[in-house]
């Protein structure tokens, strides 16, 4: 269990043996059909319309980022966690990163919820988009030269991430939802020994941000749907 589990990295290891989890407890009651699109909405998959007629469905909106459709996507996101979930951790602390790794997912998940309510999503891809934003952000906020270096070299990812949005099957508005948010949060929660290199003033501005940008989106598609 010490093997799975790493207590240098509890909340990365948590998220990692969760999504582990429901991956396995899809193969095992779906069979050869757990990668189906009713397999997937069944386990959490975010469908907007669906929110959009049942509120009391927005649960999807954070379960959605535990579940995978197939095997390479449940692969490589488990791998990209493993390992930018640790550099994460180590940056931010572990309730600062497990507090941007679901914030970040579900920014992305109210894009999805806004700009593609007919598609099933799922997937862990928008809290890594964010994870991704928030280390880049850090090159324009921490004092440390190693930390923007780092930041600057996770800039190449960021575009890689965008243009493989492109991708068919890929959702375009989950990644660009988890980047904004990430992008935000990273002005909110301070990485560790430089609790000041965000002005107060800014830290509020960014909290105050995203919880207006996440209140809107979410109250749009309630809003607007009787129209359309």
């Amino acid at each position: 269990m010490n093997q799975l589990f790493d207590k240098k990295y509890p909340v990365t290891s948590s998220l990692l043996l969760l999504t582990t989890g429901v991956f396995l407890s899809m193969l095992l009651l779906r069979g050869f059909d757990y990668e189906s699109v009713q397999a997937v909405y069944d386990f959490g998959g975010v469908l907007g319309d669906e929110i959009q007629v049942d509120p009391s469905q927005s649960w999807r909106l954070l379960a959605a980022m535990f579940v995978h459709v197939g095997l390479q996507h449940f692969v490589l996101n488990m791998v990209t966690l493993y390992f930018i979930g640790r550099i994460a951790e180590d940056l931010f602390g572990s309730k600062a990163f497990l507090a941007l790794y679901l914030l970040s997912g579900l920014m992305g998940n109210l894009f999805v919820l806004v700009f593609s309510p007919e598609v099933v999503a799922a997937g862990a891809s928008t809290a890594l988009a964010g994870l991704f934003a928030a280390i880049v952000s850090l090159r324009f906020i921490a004092r440390s030269p190693y930390i923007r270096y780092l930041g600057q070299r996770y800039t190449a990812l960021i575009l890689i991430n965008i243009l493989f949005s492109f991708m068919p099957g890929i959702s375009l508005a989950g990644h660009l939802g988890g980047l904004v948010g990430g992008g935000i949060l990273a002005f909110v929660f301070p990485i560790y020994g430089e609790r000041d290199s965000v002005k107060k003033s800014w830290r509020w501005g960014a909290l105050i941000l995203y919880t207006v940008g996440a209140i809107l989106l979410c109250a749009w598609p309630f809003i607007f749907h009787p129209f359309f």
